[in-house]
């Protein structure tokens, strides 16, 4: 089990990248040393009333290890909190949290939809750190991109949207079956429409996927059984067929979850 951190870190810069799509850099003492591709962190609101925190994924690492990049979009009172920090505001932060990525020496083809996006960011980062060198990443959008030049300086990236205004019309299973694209491993992040696809995919052509699941959390940490998912097998801490997307994922192998 990773060792989680509590920290007040500051924000050292933070700017609206899409419509309603936030990018903030904070600065962390441990959090961002120990941080892997596909994990989170849990923001804390300053309004005591606000007793749950908001589970966020992380983007990016700095180099240096000095701090985080998070993109989120807006969705409640939390992270329109959230988005009102500035530069040298604080925040209270619990990461990093649940497992990450398994980082295979194969070609890797990275799909993500939407807010699910961001995680793929550090990955594809770290794939191509790793040295491989057959990379490619198949994001979907409704129709403002956000991330890709990112993504853009570690692989080679290919667009749907659901209005067509970039890339292919449609969704990544479009873009992936008009490009004729295949990879040996399989990465992905995004809504369960799209990672139940992503499965069907993987299973068609015989190859590993890893994906990363969305779901509302409460404690972040494994001890509420709020953010479950079915399981193949029965799980070691619920006695059912259940997995804890905050714990035991957010990623897991295809094959490990009923979706």
């Amino acid at each position: 089990m990773s060792i989680k951190y509590q920290e007040i870190a500051e924000i050292t810069s933070q700017e609206e990248i899409s419509d309603g799509i936030f990018s903030m850099w904070i600065k962390t003492e441990n959090i961002a040393k120990n941080a892997v591709a596909g994990q989170f962190v849990s923001l804390y609101s300053s309004d005591s009333a606000s007793i749950l925190p908001r589970p966020i994924s992380i983007c990016e690492v700095k180099d240096d290890k000095s701090g985080l990049r998070l993109v989120y979009r807006v969705a409640g009172k939390g992270t329109s909190e959230f988005s009102g920090l500035k530069e040298k505001d604080t925040i209270k932060v619990l990461g990093p949290l649940g497992n990450g990525y398994t980082l295979k020496n194969e070609t890797a083809m990275l799909i993500a939809g939407g807010i699910g996006v961001p995680p793929i960011v550090e990955l594809a980062k770290q794939l191509h750190q790793k040295g491989i060198k057959d990379i490619k990443a198949v994001v979907g959008y409704r129709s403002e991109l956000f991330l890709k030049e990112e993504l853009e300086k570690y692989c080679n990236v290919y667009v749907a949207t659901e209005d067509g205004s970039s890339g292919v019309k449609g969704n990544v299973m479009d873009a992936i079956r008009e490009n004729g694209l295949t990879a040996d491993v399989v990465y992905a992040c995004g809504p369960k429409p799209m990672l139940k696809a992503v499965s069907d995919y993987a299973k068609q052509n015989d190859i590993e996927a890893q994906i990363s699941l969305e779901e509302r959390m409460a404690c972040g940490i494994g001890a509420c059984l709020a953010c479950v998912c079915k399981s193949k097998e029965v799980d070691e801490h619920s006695n059912v067929k259940n997995k804890r997307i905050c714990a035991d994922g957010p990623v897991f192998d295809s094959r490990e979850v009923e979706l």
